[in-house]
């Protein structure tokens, strides 16, 4: 029975999809399945709470019950052209079909109603004729200034008429015909009414947004609006040119060639800033930036996007494209226009015939228009940022060259980080001398840092590293130089696998243990090795006897410690969650990651990424063991795999003899452990 509901209201929204002709129809449709328990013709509407802002909702609102970020109640109200009867469910009944004068009476544009009689035009529109009335709602009247209202009832026989003139089309246009980009020549003066229908369903004219579209009369159709619009007849190069707020704007546009573009026909959206937001910048990077015709260029580009947007299209974050090529996010915080997550909007929705201007109070600068320093700046690496400054790389970040940055995050710096001659040679050493793309980065290749370091690629299944630091972010391109946001602070290799052990006190019994396996050359040589390397602590974990007799014979523990390298380089970022490494002796090494800690066979790794010339060092406070058939099962990422024959495990115990080990190992632990509780 559940499954033939699911069919049928799956077969329903297809159905629905599949009438809908318009974004705002699908809308529609979606706020009549919304309400339908309701009675016919209900259409379930959200509201923004503490606001009278009203919306039809599609799924995603639906769900989440947010507009702009703020919470909504759900309402239900009879969708267009219908209405209610009293004692019946729902809205059963059509509107009564009248003329467009009396059609605003019952659609809530009463104020529009009585302004037509006053200016004289409601014989017009109750006549003969086939019109489309934008008729502002009550309430965008009341919202409109003093002196404008003023200017117009003043004067109804001209002013008033004229205003209402241009909200009217001489042709019925249903919201159908109200197609994106759209414009219409008004009955005023043939001024054009500009038409905006997006993807979300929002319909606007004027960037005035339709509140309550096709409402049918018998001489035309009248659609709500939440504002009274004005004719428009400047370009956005117009505007531009007018506003003395926008005078360094303006300035920008010439020296950058923009100006003629922003003439042409086109349904352009600009950011615009204001003469305070270009004075907010230190005045050596405008300098700079102004200077500089490739970074002004792509200044101004990364404030025009190639899509025209009033406000009243935004109910959510949205990424959108800008000429510039890259993208901001634009949305909205309640009745907030925001660019970036910064509510930096002034002044919205200033209209031209090709396009809207949005005044901002703080400008853009687009990472393409950047130096290094200033790449680092605008992004979470601020102690990596402070660190290159106190090591006297400014230079280097603020110049011309063809850098490459690694840029630890913040949380990847631990302990003091006082500058010292061995901390300014490690920042050094974080800064590559050619500009490059992590995309055309390959395993093996060297890189070449301004300390004269070679630094290796490492390119795993879930990461791409550079020695011990993996890649946390996507690059960020600037004017001259590019950015790698890493994960680890970089620690170069400073000698072999053998060097490495030597030089920390923790391996002390390791090394001994290693020159008594005769595996010092294996340690020392060129190659590319990972060692699980056990530390005092996981020798001391041996009993006295069982250790003794292990360093007796160089063959078993030789067998030990193969069984504790890994072949190839693995450093700790290029682990998933169940990655096998294959040992010099033995079967595989089971790797997986949890909380950040590193495990090879369920045991925790204490210390890892210690790098070397010939691989990587991982200190582990336990010997490794092979884990039980049944955990490897488990444990694997893989099929599982067949059971082996006895003949494959006779073959395997004369070549891996340290199972009775690992298991002599364990019973000498619990033997000791019991003895000290008693």
């Amino acid at each position: 029975m559940m499954n033939v509901c699911v069919l049928v209201l799956g077969l329903a929204l297809v159905l629905t999809v599949c009438v809908a002709r318009s974004p705002y129809q699908a809308v529609l449709q979606h706020s009549r399945i919304r309400g339908r328990q309701q009675g016919p013709n209900v259409c379930a509407m959200q509201q923004l709470k503490g606001t009278d802002k009203k919306y039809f909702t599609n799924c995603k609102q639906w769900y989440h019950r947010k507009i702009c970020g703020k919470p909504t109640v759900i309402t239900y109200e009879c969708c267009p052209g219908y209405e209610k009867i009293p004692g019946e469910k729902g809205c059963p009944a059509a509107l009564p079909l009248v003329n467009i004068y009396n059609t605003l009476g019952v659609v809530g544009a009463s104020t529009t109603q009585m302004y037509s009689e006053r200016a004289k035009l409601r014989e017009e529109i109750e006549g003969p004729g086939s019109f489309t009335f934008f008729a502002p709602s009550n309430e965008a009247w009341a919202a409109l200034p003093t002196e404008i209202l003023d200017a117009l009832v003043s004067n109804v026989n001209i002013e008033l008429l004229n205003a209402l003139h241009y909200h009217m089309v001489n042709r019925r246009l249903t919201s159908e015909e109200l197609r994106h980009g759209s414009s219409f020549a008004s009955m005023y003066q043939d001024f054009h009414v500009h038409i905006h229908h997006y993807s979300n369903g929002i319909v606007t004219v004027n960037c005035a947004r339709l509140i309550k579209p096709d409402q049918h009369a018998t001489n035309g159709i009248v659609h709500v609006v939440d504002r009274v619009i004005t004719a428009i007849s400047n370009n956005v190069n117009t505007i531009l040119d007018i506003d003395d707020d926008l005078e360094t704007l303006r300035t920008a546009m010439t020296a950058a060639g923009l100006t003629s573009m922003l003439e042409e026909e086109g349904q352009y959206t600009i950011f615009a800033p204001t003469n305070e937001a270009f004075e907010k910048i230190p005045q050596e990077t405008l300098n700079r930036i102004l200077g500089d015709p490739v970074a002004l260029r792509d200044l101004l580009n990364y404030h025009i996007l190639k899509n025209m947007q009033c406000a009243e299209s935004i109910v959510s974050g949205t990424p959108m494209e800008t000429l510039q090529g890259t993208v901001l996010e634009v949305g909205c915080d309640g009745n907030e226009m925001t660019v970036n997550g910064k509510a930096i909007i002034t002044k919205k929705d200033q209209l031209g015939t090709n396009g809207v201007v949005h005044y901002i109070n703080e400008l853009l600068i687009p990472d393409s228009a950047k130096v290094l320093l200033e790449l680092a700046e605008s992004s979470s690496v601020d102690t990596a940022a402070k660190l290159f400054v106190e090591a006297g790389l400014t230079p280097h970040l603020t110049g011309s060259e063809a850098l490459t940055m690694l840029a630890p995050l913040d949380d990847a710096f631990k302990g003091s980080l006082t500058m010292t001659p061995d901390m300014r040679k490690l920042m050094t050493n974080h800064i590559m001398k050619e500009q490059l793309s992590s995309k055309s980065l390959y395993h093996g290749q060297e890189l070449e840092t301004l300390g004269g370091l070679k630094l290796r690629v490492f390119v795993y299944r879930n990461n791409l590293c550079i020695e011990n630091a993996c890649i946390a972010a996507h690059d960020k391109t600037g004017r001259y130089a590019t950015m790698f946001t890493v994960d680890k602070v970089l620690t170069p290799p400073m000698g072999t696998i053998m060097d490495i052990l030597k030089a920390d006190d923790r391996f002390s019994l390791l090394v001994g243990a290693i020159q008594t396996a005769g595996m010092t050359e294996l340690l020392n040589q060129q190659g590319a090795l990972t060692f699980f390397a056990p530390t005092n602590d996981a020798f001391n974990a041996i009993s006295p006897s069982e250790l003794n007799r292990l360093m007796r014979n160089p063959q078993e523990l030789s067998g030990v410690l193969r069984y504790h390298l890994g072949e190839g380089l693995l450093v700790s970022g290029g682990v998933s969650s169940h990655t096998r490494v294959k040992p010099l002796l033995g079967e595989k090494l089971e790797l997986s990651v949890r909380n950040s800690t590193l495990y090879v066979n369920k045991i925790p790794v204490a210390d890892a990424d210690l790098m070397a010339t010939n691989g990587v060092v991982h200190a582990i406070n336990t010997v490794i063991k092979p884990l039980s058939p049944k955990v490897d099962r488990e444990q694997a990422d893989g099929p599982a795999v067949p059971l082996r024959s006895a003949a494959a495990s006779r073959a395997d115990s004369k070549s891996f003899r340290n199972d009775d080990l690992f298991q002599k190992v364990v019973t000498s632990r619990s033997s000791r452990t019991m003895n000290k509780s008693q």
